[in-house]
């Protein structure tokens, strides 16, 4: 059946865990509760796709630094198999220290800047996503990749994540490849130019035959053949850590599109796995497996009728 592809940059977490306050200036505070992960973003969502028993495929950034090996070896065992975008001499991951604190967090975060868009990038990453069922698209290059994977039939499913410049103007060759779109409420509102999801949802309508709208702790909203539906989160989930949740989303909802779900299932499925992955702390500590999601599903199904 093909598999799901997608190219991003690799993040990686410290997390700071039971952190009381934040230091000050020239002050030091410690934690036995520290741990080391795959941070959100496009990869998290793959992972979580594999781990739905998909092939999956990731185009990133390795170097021959530290962090890389832990991402390389993290890609693998998880079944996520990464080609190589990188030749530079840089770290050139995101790596993001995160200091949990009882009601908020607080970060550092090194990055490189976006990924390479050379050719010997768009290469690796067509050699990556040929033949691929669904590819992931994200802002940021290879625009001319995902122009040809869909003329050779890959299903693309694009997510923008905010930016304070996010509009049909600059998204707009995204947006006229895409398949797919699945924004929150806030990046659905500000790319529309509408103060509500509802407003939102139909103006997306406009470019997407099956438009949804991510409300966070509310669900999700989304609309096909003229009737507007909304889904509630599962209750039973509750929430720990919200980081890397529109990552399993996007998974549960990828998931669906694979095995060729109708839209309202799909978003069921994405509500089950972001709802899943906020029980824990990390991006990544939390998720289903294909078992367990089909599981859920048959106990939710009620609310899709």
């Amino acid at each position: 059946m093909g598999y799901i592809s997608g190219a991003g940059a690799t993040n990686i977490d410290l997390l700071y865990k039971d952190i009381k306050r934040l230091p000050g200036v020239g002050e030091e505070v410690y934690t036995k509760n520290f741990s080391l992960q795959l941070g959100g973003g496009l990869p998290a969502t793959l992972i979580n796709l594999s781990r739905l028993n998909i092939e999956t495929r990731i185009a990133t950034e390795l170097g021959d630094d530290l962090f890389s090996d832990f991402a390389r070896s993290e890609f693998e065992s998880a079944g996520a198999h990464p080609f190589n975008l990188y030749r530079g001499n840089e770290i050139p991951l995101n790596i993001t220290s995160a200091v949990i604190l009882p009601s908020d967090r607080s970060f550092i975060t090194y990055s490189k800047g976006e990924l390479d868009n050379n050719d010997y990038a768009k290469e690796m990453f067509y050699r990556c996503a040929t033949g691929s069922k669904l590819c992931y698209i994200q802002y940021g290059g290879f625009i001319d990749v995902f122009e040809q994977l869909k003329k050779e039939g890959t299903v693309l499913v694009l997510d923008t994540g905010w930016d304070d410049e996010l509009s049909f103007e600059k998204y707009g060759d995204y947006i006229r490849l895409a398949d797919y779109y699945t924004p929150n409420q806030k990046e659905a509102m500000k790319i529309t130019k509408t103060d509500n999801p509802y407003d939102a949802l139909e103006a997306l309508g406009e470019h997407f035959e099956k438009p949804i709208v991510k409300l966070d702790k509310d669900g999700c909203i989304g609309a096909e053949n003229g009737e507007v539906f909304k889904f509630g989160i599962i209750d039973e989930f509750k929430n720990v850590d919200s980081t890397g949740a529109g990552d399993a989303f996007l998974a549960g909802f990828m998931y669906g599109l694979y095995h060729s779900y109708p839209l309202k299932e799909c978003v069921l499925f994405g509500n089950i796995t972001g709802g899943k992955c906020v029980t824990k702390a990390g991006a990544l500590s939390a998720y289903c497996n294909e078992k367990e999601l089909l599981e859920y599903k048959e106990k939710y199904e009620y609310l899709i009728k």
